[in-house]
């Protein structure tokens, strides 16, 4: 059904609440209080919901592809929503649910996503620049691509995420969880990697110079090629990673767990080694 938005805040004011499947193809909803509506399968596709309050709104398998969705979204369902491109720019989306959504392109540039659940999301291509992230559920994600420079990931949960490519320059994934993820040419220079579980991750050809991966844990990760000179890996557990034809280059061992990796092809001058001496 095709709604006027008047007419759909006059309900909603009124005390209605169910409008699944509703078609606001382009509406102007700019401030508009729709929160706990029930909008699941809407067609808000061009929509202006900049200020609007969704707090709590189903929107599950709406679509919202290319939106400004500037809102407040906290609580909202949007599990299997299209979010194409959609404008979320320092909209407020802690605890929301966004399991299996499509939010490729998405424009989420200092936008919270707190505690909330992005599991199995596509954010291929999605610039998540200095966007909060702390605690969120992020397995089994695509993130090709994305851009999350300055993003807070601390202790977000990237288990089997497809990072390749990404761009995670000063992100800060203290204690994240990102074991068996992708992160194939991805860019983590001077990222915060302390305590990060990184086990089974390949991270072949990545940036990690500058980095601080101090206590973290990166038991059989793959680093073939990949550049960390000047990381901090003080007392981080490389036992059986490949490190073979990468750059440790004064890299920081000093107390690292170095049982049966791969060295072959590495440059590790002036590198501190777990004794405390350098490599020369």
């Amino acid at each position: 059904m095709t709604w006027v938005p008047m007419d759909l805040l006059k309900r909603y004011a009124a005390g209605e609440r169910d409008f699944r499947s509703a078609n606001l193809a382009g509406a102007d909803l700019a401030t508009a209080d729709l929160s706990e509506a029930n909008l699941r399968g809407a067609n808000l596709s061009g929509a202006k919901l900049l200020g609007a309050s969704l707090i709590g709104t189903n929107l599950r398998e709406a679509n919202l592809r290319n939106a400004n969705l500037q809102a407040n979204l906290q609580e909202a369902n949007l599990t299997g929503a299209d979010l194409t491109g959609v404008d979320l720019r320092e909209a407020k989306l802690q605890t929301a649910n966004l399991r299996g959504a499509n939010l490729t392109n998405a424009i989420c540039v200092a936008a919270d996503f707190s505690e909330a659940s992005l599991s199995e999301a596509n954010l291929r291509g999605a610039d998540l620049s200095r966007a909060k992230l702390a605690e969120a559920a992020l397995n089994r994600a695509n993130l090709t691509d994305a851009i999350l420079n300055g993003a807070m990931l601390e202790a977000a949960n990237l288990t089997n995420a497809i990072l390749q490519g990404a761009a995670l320059e000063l992100a800060n994934l203290t204690n994240a969880i990102m074991n068996g993820a992708i992160l194939e040419l991805a860019n983590l220079q001077g990222a915060h990697l302390s305590r990060a579980r990184l086990s089974g991750a390949t991270l072949i050809k990545a940036n990690l110079s500058g980095a601080n991966l101090r206590g973290a844990n990166l038991s059989w990760t793959t680093l073939r090629g990949a550049n960390l000179s000047r990381a901090n890996l003080y007392r981080a557990n490389l036992s059986w990673a490949n490190l073979s034809e990468g750059n440790l280059q004064e890299a920081i061992l000093i107390d690292a767990k170095l049982n049966q990796v791969n060295f072959r092809n590495t440059s590790l001058v002036g590198a501190i080694m777990p004794n405390g001496r350098t490599y020369e």
